[in-house]
C-alpha cells in the first residue's frame, strides 16, 4: 500500500499537471485567476536559476574521491535503469546513471572491495516478462567494466528507500567482516537514504552522485531564459522533499 501510495504522490506533485488544471479550468470557466495563475507558475516553473538555487539547497554537496576513506563495500541504490524497453537483451540506462559511474570510480580508485546493489523492480505493476531485477541488471554493467562479479554482491527484494535501508542490514548480518560502507545514490536523495540506514544502524559515507544543479552563473540567460526542463526539476525536488518529510513523520529516517 505504502509503494501504491507513493506513486500516487509523485502524481500529484507534478507542476507540469498542475498548469495543466489551470488551463483548463480557465477555459472552462471563462476567468482570468486560473489563466494568471497558470502564468505565474509557468514563469517560477521555468526560471533555471530559481530551481538552480533549490536544488543547491538540498543536494548534498560533492565529495571529492581523495577525501573518501578505503571501506569494505560501497552501497549503490538503483533507480537508474529503464525495465519497460524491450528487447531486454540489454541494459537501458536513464538520468542518473552516474550513481552507476560514481560506483566504478570508487572499486577503480581502491576506494572499495565490493560492491553491494540494491534494488529489485521499481515498477508499480507486475514486471514485463524477461525483465530482470535493477539490481542485476548494474551487476552485468559492472561485469562489463570489468570488476568480477565475486566482488559484486546483489539485494533484489527492496523498491523504496526504507526496504533498501532493511534488507542491506539483513545482507550484512550475514556478513559481519564487512564493517565500513560508503553509500552512493543521486545527490538529492541522499538525505533521506543516508536517514533510513542510520535509522536500521548502518552509519555509512556518502559519495553523492547524478547532480541535478550546476554551478551558479552570471550570465543574463541564467537568470532570464527560460528552461522547459526546469520543471522537471522542480517535481523531482518537490517529490523528494515530500518523500523526506513523510519519512520523518513515519520515523524511517
Amino acid at each position: 500500500m505504502f509503494f501504491v501510495l507513493s506513486k500516487l504522490l509523485d502524481l500529484a506533485l507534478l507542476p507540469a499537471l498542475w498548469l495543466v488544471v489551470l488551463l483548463a479550468w480557465a477555459l472552462w470557466s471563462g476567468r482570468r485567476g486560473p489563466l494568471r495563475a497558470a502564468l505565474l507558475l509557468t514563469l517560477i516553473g521555468t526560471n533555471n536559476a530559481l530551481i538552480n538555487e533549490a536544488l543547491l539547497a538540498w543536494e548534498v554537496p560533492p565529495v571529492p574521491l581523495a577525501a573518501v576513506a578505503p571501506a569494505d563495500a560501497a552501497l549503490l541504490l538503483t533507480g537508474v535503469t529503464n525495465a519497460e524497453k524491450s528487447p531486454h537483451d540489454r541494459v537501458y540506462l536513464k538520468r542518473g546513471a552516474d550513481r552507476f559511474t560514481h560506483v566504478l570510480w570508487l572499486w577503480r580508485a581502491g576506494r572499495v572491495r565490493r560492491i553491494i546493489i540494491s534494488g529489485g523492480h521499481g515498477s508499480l505493476g507486475a514486471p514485463e516478462p524477461g525483465a530482470a531485477t535493477e539490481a542485476r541488471e548494474l551487476r552485468t554493467l559492472l561485469r562489463l567494466a570489468g570488476v568480477p562479479d565475486s566482488a559484486i554482491w546483489l539485494e533484489e527484494k527492496s523498491r523504496n528507500t526504507r526496504e533498501n535501508a532493511l534488507f542491506a542490514k539483513a545482507l550484512l548480518a550475514r556478513h559481519p567482516d564487512v564493517r565500513s560502507l560508503v553509500l552512493v545514490t543521486s545527490a538529492f536523495h541522499t538525505r533521506r537514504a543516508l536517514g533510513c540506514f542510520r535509522r536500521v544502524g548502518l552509519a555509512p559515507q556518502v559519495f553523492p552522485a547524478d547532480f541535478r544543479s550546476t554551478d551558479r552563473r552570471a550570465s543574463p540567460d541564467y537568470w532570464l531564459v527560460p528552461d522547459a526542463d526546469a520543471l522537471g526539476r522542480w517535481s523531482l525536488l518537490l517529490h523528494e522533499v515530500a518523500g523526506w518529510a513523510v519519512y520523518k513523520m513515519l520515523g524511517y529516517c
